[in-house]
């Protein structure tokens, strides 16, 4: 298994570290883990791309000083300041596309449980007119919504990636963000949904909760296989640490 720290120093490499997970997953047939802050951008998914509104959408981001991005994954637009963590998890599969399911439940379980062994009272399930509104998504218990969580399969590997919103800073930037890009894009956005894990009563510390979500992912997809035999973990670092050391 490979941990996968840090970042690369812009938007457009970093998003290739995350898409190279899925290709060492593929090639080497094993599991690679990544958690970190990226850097500050709207990530749009295809639909919106595609909505009238889109180029609206992205001006409304880039006013606040977000970079608007469009990723192949997941569905509506994701807002992080910087400090927003993401976590990508690379799985080699061979021949089909199986397990899509599987997957989905293993990540939603082991988000929850990550976030409620450091003190947050979070449960599986999205307020109403949350951001990237998804049947696989976090939130604070009876609150905002703090993880979102996408899938990207092809035949040799599958990707299970999101999003988790820690600080409670964080929730008035992203809600005053996806406001105006949700308007463009005629989708119904809440600001109220936006949760933190602060908020759920956990640590108000990226930093802390990065290193939580990376031991318990790493944890849950050592277990998956069903062997009993914990993998050797390389760690590799890329160019910037924000905050996992």
């Amino acid at each position: 298994m490979e941990l996968v720290r840090g970042r690369e120093p812009t938007v457009e490499r970093d998003r290739a570290a995350t898409a190279a997970a899925l290709d060492r997953a593929g090639e080497n047939a094993e599991e690679v883990v990544r958690v970190w802050a990226t850097h500050r951008q709207v990530a749009f998914g295809r639909r919106d791309t595609r909505a009238d509104g889109y180029e609206r959408a992205a001006a409304a981001a880039r006013s606040q000083g977000f970079e608007p991005v469009e990723r192949s994954v997941g569905g509506r637009a994701v807002a992080y300041t910087g400090r927003t963590l993401a976590f990508a998890v690379g799985i080699p599969q061979s021949g089909m596309r199986t397990g899509i399911t599987e997957r989905y439940d293993l990540a939603t379980e082991t988000v929850v449980e990550a976030l409620r062994d450091i003190g947050a009272d979070v449960e599986p399930d999205e307020p109403p007119d949350a951001f990237c509104p998804g049947d696989h998504s976090v939130r604070v218990a009876g609150g905002g919504k703090v993880s979102g969580i996408a899938q990207r399969v092809r035949a040799d590997a599958a990707l299970v990636s999101g999003c988790v919103l820690v600080e409670q800073t964080d929730t008035t930037p992203i809600a005053s963000v996806l406001e105006p890009v949700y308007a463009a894009l005629g989708v119904a956005f809440d600001p109220e949904s936006v949760g933190s894990v602060a908020a759920a009563g956990g640590p108000d510390s990226s930093k802390q909760v990065a290193a939580a979500l990376e031991t318990a992912l790493a944890d849950a997809w050592d277990d998956a296989d069903g062997s009993g035999a914990p993998a050797d973990r390389r760690i590799r670092t890329l160019a910037e640490r924000p905050l996992v050391e």
